[in-house]
């Protein structure tokens, strides 16, 4: 099995960077299929844009533009690439960048999807500071808050979850355009409104407004960056009632606007 060393993924790398015990690579996939292998530090993967199918031990996962998946260290996986354009960022981390952050990540064992969109949105602006040339002090603070975040979203989803748990973030998922109630969503869940409303956060770290807010503003990301439709069009595509309101949601989870998004992560071609 293929082992690959730092900075090393399969594809045309458009730029690799070191800062301290940390390696960021923007990396433009272009290999249909890559059969099993490994890495020897743990890693994110963040896909920028396109479409992978990649497999592990235990699971498949479907990955499109916006997916973040963990890999700790030398777990082996396979990946198929669909026809089309794939852009992926990665994070490798050093053991000593957790030891001298002191921070404990036996949560995150094998591979992991991370689903939650504030956990992608933290990702986001790691992408965004590591184009902005700011140095390790900001990337190093958003990956404390990420793994801190992701530790407590996986002990949520840890064990015995009730049946409702899995059912809304498929359905908050499914169409960001639906204007769901309370009302209505409990209904759906065969759960009591008030219930929801109050034990939704214990699971998911936010209320319901907030996290809707989130992956509608993370499904957003793609379009902005393709720059095929106009903002107005975006905003209605992602479930915002209009374009002012998609910029004000954009801003408070980014401190950028779309159209200066735009302009920073324009894809390398």
């Amino acid at each position: 099995m293929k082992i690959l060393q730092t900075g090393q993924f399969f594809g045309n790398t458009n730029e690799t960077k070191t800062l301290g015990s940390l390696t960021l690579t923007d990396t433009e996939y272009t290999q249909e299929k890559v059969d099993w292998h490994y890495h020897e530090n743990a890693y994110f993967t963040f896909l920028l844009d396109g479409r992978v199918l990649e497999g592990n031990k235990k699971e498949i996962y479907h990955c499109t533009a916006g997916a973040l998946l963990f890999h700790n260290w030398q777990e082996p996986h396979y990946n198929i690439k669909p026809k089309g354009f794939t852009r992926g960022f990665h994070i490798e981390f050093k053991p000593d960048w957790f030891q001298n952050f002191d921070l404990n990540i036996s949560n995150l064992q094998g591979s992991i999807n991370l689903y939650n969109p504030q956990l992608k949105a933290l990702m986001y602006n790691i992408f965004k500071e590591s184009k902005q040339n700011t140095g390790s002090l900001a990337i190093d603070t958003l990956l404390i808050e990420l793994f801190t975040k992701a530790n407590k979203n996986e002990t949520r989803f840890s064990g015995n979850v009730p049946h409702w748990v899995m059912k809304i973030r498929e359905l908050l998922n499914d169409d960001l355009s639906y204007d769901w109630s309370l009302y209505n969503l409990s209904k759906q869940l065969d759960i009591h409104p008030v219930h929801l409303s109050r034990d939704f956060s214990k699971y998911f770290g936010c209320g319901i407004g907030q996290y809707i807010r989130a992956i509608r503003v993370q499904q957003s990301l793609s379009m902005i960056v393709k720059g095929e439709s106009s903002l107005t069009a975006i905003a209605l595509d992602c479930g915002f009632a209009d374009q002012s309101h998609f910029i004000r949601s954009f801003k408070s989870l980014h401190q950028i606007t779309p159209l200066a998004y735009r302009k920073l992560f324009a894809e390398p071609r």
